[in-house]
């Protein structure tokens, strides 16, 4: 299945190549891309595969499809810009900018408790109406209006949807721009990432359709699928089901500015916005910020909503080694000890890591088990930290 792969890649990272195109053979990949920069080079971009799965349309140069919670660290990225320059400050009160937020609950919740997923609104309670998720302002208002789960900064639970409209809103309150907008003139535009928030009218695009994972005989199940199936009250149940019908392959939900999993992108377009924070070159933050934005602000041992260890800096997530607990539970993203990124749902994955001046993502449509990487995308982060000389991941992050 080789003659699937096209692009280009450095004889540095052959094994990358080797495991891309073993992902075609013998795993289960549909269509993909992958791209890495070394010090704002690219050594490796390779896409392959079909990007409709009923035509046997191919997966071209430029297809692009839904990136789901990658999206997070570009609405992050947004934040931290305005943090960068004095507009936003991370230890203030929300309701410095958003007064209405500070109620039922949640009226000492800071920005820096809404970027470590603490500021306790992981779920509505309340049934969302028919396509609420692609209406900005209703969006808003139940977040105004949601009651906290847990007092916000006492624990952290990954707040999978809500991120990009808790973030997102104090991205718009401050700069005065909606957060696609704010993000196309800010990052996509100065760094030429084929990144969208929201996709413009007029803008065409070839969209891959995402492909659901099937649960395979044998699967192990996780706490949060029991909980997602078995409890519809739960956060787990009402954080991942309660959505107004939204679907990962809707034109019109490709348009919405969904900042926490509708981003539209592929390998390409998440490595253009990561080789500048790779490279440190203050293009985008300053320096101070740039090593702030790595700093782990936030771990666990159970997330309130994932039910497994997490570790985050500001808004990304920081390596995630869960491979010694019980199956279902070893959910993991093993990267560099001082890279940051943010995975998407299904296995998707963009990331920058400035002890070595990587950049590095990986798409896809075929969809894996669980919310973390599997070993698709993870063989080819080990190949690619391989390929620049690190010697293992078992301490839970890739070491030289």
């Amino acid at each position: 299945m080789s003659s699937a792969v096209q692009g280009s890649c450095d004889p540095k990272f052959a094994e990358l190549k080797e495991e891309f195109e073993r992902n075609f053979a013998e795993r289960g990949e549909k269509g993909a891309s992958v791209c890495l920069s070394v010090n704002g080079e690219t050594l490796v971009d390779l896409w392959g595969g079909v990007a409709d799965v009923r035509s046997g349309d191919p997966w071209r140069e430029d297809t692009v499809s839904i990136v789901f919670s990658c999206t997070k660290a570009a609405t992050a990225l947004c934040a931290h810009i305005l943090i960068d320059r004095g507009q936003l400050e991370l230890q203030a009160p929300v309701s410095k900018y958003w007064p209405e937020f500070a109620k039922n609950g949640k009226e000492n919740t800071t920005v820096q408790m809404m970027l470590n997923h603490e500021s306790a609104i992981p779920a509505l309670r309340e049934p969302i109406k028919e396509k609420g998720f692609l209406d900005w302002d209703y969006m808003i208002k139940r977040m105004e209006d949601e009651q906290a789960w847990w007092e916000p900064g006492t624990r952290n639970g990954y707040h999978m949807i809500n991120f990009g409209w808790t973030v997102g809103e104090l991205v718009r309150r401050v700069s005065g721009k909606s957060l696609g907008r704010f993000f196309a003139e800010e990052v996509a535009g100065p760094t030429g990432a084929k990144f969208w928030i929201g996709v413009p009218d007029g803008v065409d695009l070839h969209i891959a359709d995402i492909l659901a994972y099937a649960p395979q005989p044998g699967d192990a199940m996780s706490d949060f699928t029991k909980l997602l199936l078995g409890e519809p009250t739960s956060i787990q149940a009402l954080s991942f089901l309660n959505n107004g019908g939204w679907g990962a392959n809707d034109v019109d939900a490709h348009k919405a500015e969904i900042g926490g999993a509708g981003g539209i992108s592929n390998a390409r377009g998440q490595v253009a916005m990561y080789t500048p924070l790779a490279c440190d070159d203050g293009s985008l933050v300053s320096h101070e910020r740039l090593k702030a934005m790595g700093m782990v602000s936030t771990a666990t041992q159970r997330d309130a909503t994932l039910l497994v260890p997490t570790r985050f800096a500001s808004g990304f997530m920081k390596s995630m080694d869960n491979r010694g607990l019980p199956a279902g539970q070893d959910q993991s993203a093993i990267i560099g000890e001082a890279a940051f990124g943010h995975v998407g749902a299904g296995g998707h994955i963009g990331f920058a890591d400035p002890e070595c001046g990587l950049a590095f993502s990986y798409t896809m449509t075929q969809m894996g088990q669980g919310l973390l990487m599997n070993e698709r995308g993870q063989s080819l982060i080990d190949a690619a930290y391989r390929a620049l000389g690190y010697k293992t991941n078992s301490p839970g992050a890739w070491v030289r």
